[in-house]
């Protein structure tokens, strides 16, 4: 009985003090987090999941050198559901977590502005991959930065594409939202500046059924309709435009820009005059450096990258830059938010895949792209090759 009582309390202390040093162990790794918020389920979740596969991928393959620190590097993703108060409610939920040292998203501008201002009362740096309302930045916080351009240009950049195929007349469609009405007012500003006729501005939440909306189009026979929004209610609208007998072109934002345009729109995209977008986000292949990030994203998704994956990427590889940079100003220990943000800001030069980036003094990129790009089929599969048609660089607005 002796023994026995002192082969188990042996055993105890053993298991004890194995358990204390996993527990110190699991207690002294230092865990940074890195959230991503776009929209992973609803109607642009084609777009949203592959911004956050993007910085996923980014995240294994970039996070060396913080790991060779002792840091443990998580990424924490949040669906906003294109939807504002989700977004707010889920960024209360990421600053609350201390180990969140800053977030890549939104897709939404209407979503972004909103919870960035939870970004900014928690310092917290936000990094965003698609966002183009130019009130993104136009507040000034030190905590938001974009690397895309700016939806103040966007609309310039299809109003006179537009007049360049020879359109002198217009109706213009907008979802409502920030981005959408915001975009069609820019473009119908510029419209009518250059001499396009606008024979009409209406805005609609409608998703189904335009007939209503489809009359005064028809009717007036404009050389282009212009939709700014998202392709999910765009390529409705434009289906039903053709079915309705409406023959001249379409052109819309970079809202459109998803493989969900095609699901949806099909032939009557590319029948009659055709069907043009402008985005600040060309097909992942234009870029020079995308190469490797288009064979490793397919390789690990089985899918080519959506519009704004390899933006999701560059936003994550921005913010591990960042934190890694201001890891080492504090002797290699967890850095704070505040020091992150500065962190973000003081990159100069930065290579990513899509770009070199360097920040300005309101967050945004010293040059943006532009892109022009026609649908060339109806095969959702073939998306990603749609021909760019035009491509400008422009700093952005003083």
């Amino acid at each position: 009985m002796a023994k026995f009582r002192f082969s188990f309390y042996a055993t105890m202390l053993a298991t004890g003090l194995a358990l204390a040093v996993c527990g110190s162990a699991a207690a002294s790794e230092k865990v940074i987090k890195i959230a991503t918020q776009s929209p992973l389920s609803g109607d642009q979740s084609a777009v949203g999941v592959d911004i956050k596969r993007g910085a996923e991928l980014a995240l294994e393959q970039l996070a060396g050198p913080l790991t060779e620190m002792g840091f443990k590097v998580d990424l924490a993703p949040y669906d906003d559901q294109a939807n504002p108060d989700s977004g707010v409610a889920n960024a209360k939920r990421i600053v609350s977590d201390p180990q969140v040292l800053a977030i890549v998203g939104h897709y939404n501008s209407g979503v972004q502005i909103p919870s960035s201002e939870v970004y900014h009362t928690s310092g917290l740096a936000n990094i965003s991959p698609a966002n183009t309302n130019p009130k993104v930045t136009t507040r000034g916080y030190l905590e938001v930065n974009r690397i895309v351009g700016r939806d103040d240009v966007q609309g310039v950049v299809g109003a006179d594409f537009a007049v360049s195929k020879g359109v002198k007349t217009a109706f213009i469609v907008h979802d409502k939202t920030a981005y959408g009405q915001g975009i069609a007012e820019f473009f119908r500003k510029r419209a009518e500046e250059i001499g396009i006729k606008v024979l009409g501005f209406e805005g609609t939440e409608e998703k189904a059924n335009f007939d209503a909306l489809l009359s005064p189009v028809v009717a007036g026979n404009p050389d282009v309709v212009y939709f700014g929004g998202m392709a999910f209610q765009a390529a409705v609208l434009f289906k039903q435009a053709r079915e309705r007998g409406y023959e001249g072109m379409f052109l819309s934002d970079d809202g459109f820009d998803s493989s969900d345009a095609a699901k949806i729109g099909g032939k009557t995209l590319i029948a009659g005059g055709g069907t043009f977008y402008s985005t600040v986000s060309g097909p992942a292949s234009v870029y020079p450096g995308t190469a490797k990030f288009i064979a490793d994203f397919k390789a690990k998704f089985n899918a080519d990258p959506q519009p704004f994956a390899a933006q999701g990427y560059d936003s994550m590889a921005i913010s591990l830059k960042a934190i890694e940079e201001a890891a080492r100003a504090n002797n290699g220990e967890i850095p704070s938010r505040e020091a992150v943000t500065k962190a973000v800001r003081a990159l100069k030069e930065f290579q990513g895949i899509t770009g070199t980036f360097t920040f300005n003094e309101i967050g945004d990129p010293e040059k943006a792209q532009y892109f022009v790009i026609q649908v060339k089929s109806a095969d959702p599969n073939e998306w990603s090759s749609n021909e760019v048609v035009k491509t400008l660089d422009i700093a952005p607005p003083k």
